[in-house]
């Protein structure tokens, strides 16, 4: 018996690259339109997939190499997030991964805000550690930006050492800071090393996570959308409410009333 269109397609989107190979040399006199529409679907479906997965494991094998060339196996991959804000913490993410790909690792800006939960807790639940070290606002304005990277990606070594991890090579995103001798500096390298990306992706989550708890502590000033970067309604917010105690005021000088809650 002759399958319906709704069944095919039905096979064709469940199919494997395997199946679609078989299920398309079956299907290559059928002339439906339906049918044609349907195998179309699925072959660039398969093509996207291909796709992902060739980029995936590009980024695994980018970072295994600059760990091979320097005669080391454990990564550490570190990435900033929340460089910019007028508000909230400084959020520094530390990850070594476990053998385990995970799907959808990418630059923490180019993952929707639903995929990167998944993401996040996928790094949390199959890394061999991870961490997320922080530097608050009043911190910031004392020592400045650099100094306060430094400190954080030094806390994220340490606390990933302690966990019990021998770190062979530790994956830089940006520019050297030249604070361990394993320090590989890689540019973009979230989008380009796997355990970067997991690191800015763990850190952009749990640093949402406290502006969205800042919101409540702080309303008016829309920190659940704007997670602290200087909208045009955080601005008038600032402008009209004063600063809080979460606000970085050698970021806020275009605003400032210098009003303290």
């Amino acid at each position: 018996m002759d399958l319906t269109v709704p069944e095919i397609r039905c096979k064709l989107q469940a199919a494997t690259a395997d199946e679609f190979a078989v299920l398309e040399r079956s299907l290559v006199a059928d002339t439906r339109k339906g049918v044609r529409q349907a195998v179309e679907v699925a072959r660039r479906r398969l093509e996207a997939e291909a796709a992902e997965a060739a980029r995936l494991s590009a980024m695994y094998a980018f970072e295994q190499a600059l760990a091979a060339e320097r005669g080391g196996q454990v990564v550490l991959g570190l990435d900033e997030v929340g460089r910019g804000p007028l508000a909230g913490p400084l959020a520094v993410g530390g990850v070594v991964l476990g053998e385990e790909p995970i799907a959808g690792l990418n630059d923490s800006k180019q993952v929707a805000p639903e995929a990167r939960e998944q993401i996040a807790e996928a790094v949390r639940s199959s890394a061999r550690a991870w961490t997320v070290q922080y530097v608050e606002a009043d911190e910031i304005d004392r020592v400045g930006m650099t100094a306060a990277l430094r400190s954080a990606f030094g806390r994220a070594i340490r606390a990933i050492e302690e966990a019990g991890i021998a770190v062979d090579v530790v994956l830089l995103d940006g520019n050297p800071l030249r604070l361990d001798p394993r320090e590989v500096n890689v540019v973009k390298g979230d989008g380009k090393c796997a355990s970067i990306a997991a690191a800015s992706i763990v850190a952009k989550v749990a640093r949402d996570h406290l502006m969205e708890e800042y919101d409540a502590q702080y309303p008016g000033y829309g920190f659940a959308s704007n997670k602290g970067y200087g909208s045009e309604g955080h601005g008038e917010a600032i402008r009209t409410l004063g600063l809080t105690p979460i606000h970085r005021r050698s970021f806020c000088t275009t605003f400032t009333q210098e009003s303290l809650f």
